[in-house]
């Protein structure tokens, strides 16, 4: 079976690889923009993980959603924190996002099962 974890993260990589290649400045501009904001602040690195999971679920989405479910699972968030969460951003959401939240329950277990299983 193809673990869902490092095949996300693979493609991510490979992708982002590709998209810096390019030499574009906005794209390049954008990404560290999207580092720099998940940096220690005001507000800790675990907060903004939890905070970028949230609006990426009522954005719908799945990519960011997977990288956000990991980074908070990887920040130390636990499996009722996260689900609370997700619940307030299909409560937020609406019922559209069910199927972003079917998806993002998926990869939580995923997440769960590679790193609990090293």
């Amino acid at each position: 079976m193809i673990d869902k974890v490092d095949e996300f993260e693979a493609y991510r990589a490979k992708m982002n690889n590709k998209l810096i290649k390019e030499n574009n400045k906005v794209i390049k501009r954008i990404f560290n923009l999207d580092t720099n904001s998940f940096a220690e602040g005001s507000l800790d690195k675990k907060t903004k993980e939890l905070l970028g999971l949230v609006a990426s679920l009522v954005l719908r989405c799945d990519d960011c959603v997977k990288y956000h479910l990991e980074s908070s699972y990887k920040s130390g968030w636990s499996r009722s924190q996260v689900m609370e969460a997700l619940s307030i951003s299909t409560l937020v959401g609406g019922t559209i996002v069910i199927p972003h939240l079917r998806r993002a329950h998926e990869f939580w277990e995923a997440i769960e099962e590679k790193y609990q299983n090293q």
